[in-house]
């Protein structure tokens, strides 16, 4: 949380000496030549079993699969960075893993079928926001077709969200990147109580989050640690949403200047969406995503997009829409760079 009377970072103790040498020693960060995109997928990210497919973008030959960042799985360790270690032994229960993803039949499955077919997935997820934030601060902006789980925190998962891959992000950003302001943009339509739980009093980053009130996870503990709260009501549609987003980016403008802006892009905002209760067009999506990339590269802030939730079929198409919009619009260029 951002304010004058956020409570100072504290700095020196043995637990922060342990992040640090653990993020520090990490392999997630690693150099990707010029001649791929910023563009951060893994098959490995689907989700078979529930029928979650990420990418549309290369199939639609939008961009040669060859240009895409491939990233490495978040290990134990990089996940200690911010997770408790009691939490992550927690994912060993079956039981624990369904009740997060919040799909009960899941008790059923053995726990090793469901690191492998579940929470291996998400952990590759990990590793590309990770990285995600590096490739933003050397290229402008980078995307991770993925991630964006926002109601993980370093204690508790839920809401499909296992890791809390935004914390994580952001903390290796902060050793590793050398910055020290950070500004996350929540467009989900689900309010980002986990990491607004990991930051509550910490001065270096600033949230916007605009979402629907009237749905999950009316977590009224974390909603004092947002500093710019946009709360929507079921069927808003695309004119008004876009209308309170324009206002809201003008508001975080004057009030916080970041080095780096986290956007999480969830598509579950769309017409139809069974959790978002929302009515934005899929263009209004695609307007969305424009005004925050136009917001990032006026100012010249580096940008990390993760895609986060959507719950339609539709919504891996929408988001390559937009990365093609986005590329067309040259706030993003897809193009290989030297080196």
């Amino acid at each position: 949380m951002s304010s004058s009377s956020a409570a100072a970072v504290p700095g020196g103790t043995p637990a922060d000496a342990l992040r640090r040498n653990r993020i520090l020693s990490s392999k997630l960060y690693f150099d990707v030549p010029g001649s791929k995109a910023p563009v951060v997928y893994s098959t490995a990210y689907d989700i078979a079993f529930l029928g979650i497919e990420k990418m549309f973008l290369t199939k639609e030959g939008h961009l040669e699969k060859n240009r895409v960042v491939e990233p490495l799985e978040a290990s134990q360790e990089d996940l200690l960075v911010v997770h408790t270690e009691a939490y992550l032994n927690s994912l060993r229960s079956s039981f624990r893993v369904a009740a997060i993803v919040e799909v009960p039949p899941l008790t059923l499955i053995p726990n090793w079928l469901l690191q492998q077919r579940l929470l291996y997935p998400f952990r590759k997820q990990v590793g590309g926001s990770i990285l995600s934030a590096k490739l933003a601060l050397e290229r402008g902006w980078a995307i991770n077709v993925g991630g964006g789980f926002h109601h993980c925190s370093a204690e508790e998962g839920g809401g499909f969200c296992a890791y809390g891959d935004i914390s994580l992000c952001i903390q290796f950003a902060f050793v590793r990147l050398n910055i020290s302001r950070v500004m996350i943009i929540d467009l989900d339509a689900h309010q980002g109580n986990g990491y607004e739980k990991d930051f509550a009093n910490d001065g270096r980053v600033y949230i916007l989050d605009m979402y629907n009130a009237g749905i999950y996870p009316f977590d009224y503990a974390a909603k004092r640690y947002i500093d710019q709260k946009i709360e929507l009501v079921s069927g808003t549609e695309t004119d008004d949403y876009l209308d309170q987003l324009d206002k809201a980016l003008k508001v975080a403008q004057t009030r916080f200047q970041p080095q780096l802006i986290i956007y999480n892009a969830g598509t579950d905002i769309l017409d139809g969406d069974p959790l978002g209760n929302l009515k934005i067009s899929p263009e209004g999506v695609v307007i969305r995503d424009e005004k925050v990339f136009k917001f990032a590269k006026d100012q010249n802030i580096p940008l990390v997009m993760m895609t986060s939730g959507g719950y339609m079929k539709s919504s891996a198409r929408v988001i390559a829409d937009s990365i093609t919009n986005l590329s067309q619009k040259d706030l993003i260029q897809l193009g290989s760079q030297p080196g």
